[in-house]
């Protein structure tokens, strides 16, 4: 305590000292060194702690830059981040799919400018599969009605049906991407999602016709079109929806035009699967078995013929 004393105490005598020399100058702090401008400089300990505060902000910027750094999309990692997803967010975004309500956009309500590509590539995948099994089993089940109907298994199914699916969730979202951003150069209010968002969109919207071709396997046409009808009007109500926000800043025909596209192309769709998956097979070309010649009793056989069968 003492040793504490006698250095407050010299302190306070230098700063004293300081005050007779200079009179204009002024003192904030423990501290006593005379700046250049007259005055008794404040703590030290202060203008250590203001840089290394400046530090501090600096390594964090340097941090988030590096975290800001995308990598390239020939790297794995980059599409790494669009398979990030679990099962609860997929699930939403199916429901979102399946339940459009007005005034719910799909995508800033169900992805949250966090498009995926497991949701997509999943549902297409299954919805091949099961296209093609269903097909196939349509036609055993044919079979077993009606034996003259002949089946063989048709493997090519699930090449056709793979090819047409990814396809079609592919480049039709790629060609409307394309439309909408050349529209945004005429029409600058345009704000268009991005080429995943639109594939999202279009992903998740088939995902309505897997049931629906399950329920194709009952062997009732009418009922078999009143499910594709019903699945095709679900489906294409989610797209428009989700499109509307977008193409609603352009003109009235472009927008016609434009909606009235998506919904053909999704009809046609619907339509070849139906018509080509399940058609029905040919009927087997049956020989008539061999009937006896009934002949009139008073026929008259040549004798060669009666002593044929006469010997037989």
């Amino acid at each position: 305590m003492a040793a504490a004393d006698e250095l407050t105490f010299h302190e306070f005598q230098e700063a004293t000292d300081l005050l007779a020399e200079t009179p204009d100058a002024s003192t904030t702090s423990r501290s006593d060194q005379l700046t250049p401008q007259g005055h008794v400089s404040v703590d030290l300990g202060d203008s250590y702690g203001a840089e290394d505060e400046v530090e501090e902000e600096s390594d964090k910027a340097a941090l988030l830059q590096g975290e800001q750094q995308q990598p390239g999309f020939w790297t794995f990692a980059y599409y790494q981040s669009f398979f990030d997803v679990d099962t609860s967010q997929v699930l939403d975004r199916i429901k979102g799919s399946l339940l459009p309500w007005p005034g719910h956009n799909f995508v800033r309500h169900r992805l949250r400018n966090r498009p995926d590509l497991y949701g997509p590539f999943w549902i297409c995948a299954t919805l091949a599969f099961v296209l093609a099994i269903t097909g196939n089993l349509t036609l055993v089940l044919a079979q077993r009605r009606d034996p003259t109907i002949h089946y063989s298994p048709q493997f090519h199914k699930v090449t056709v049906a793979s090819v047409t699916i990814y396809c079609y969730a592919g480049l039709v979202p790629l060609a409307l991407w394309g439309f909408l951003q050349w529209r945004k150069g005429i029409r600058e209010r345009m704000g268009p999602y991005t080429f995943l968002e639109t594939v999202c969109v279009y992903g998740y919207s088939l995902f309505v016709f897997i049931p629906t071709v399950i329920l194709w396997l009952i062997p009732v046409p009418w009922l078999q079109w009143l499910f594709g009808v019903l699945a095709l009007a679900l489906s294409s109500t989610g797209l428009v929806s989700a499109l509307w926000p977008v193409v609603r800043e352009d003109t009235r025909p472009a927008a016609g035009a434009l909606l009235s596209t998506v919904v053909l192309l999704h009809t046609l769709l619907a339509l070849g699967c139906k018509l080509y998956f399940f058609q029905p097979l040919p009927v087997e070309h049956v020989v008539p078995p061999p009937h006896a010649m009934d002949l009139p009793p008073t026929t008259l056989l040549p004798s060669t013929l009666s002593r044929s069968l006469a010997t037989t």
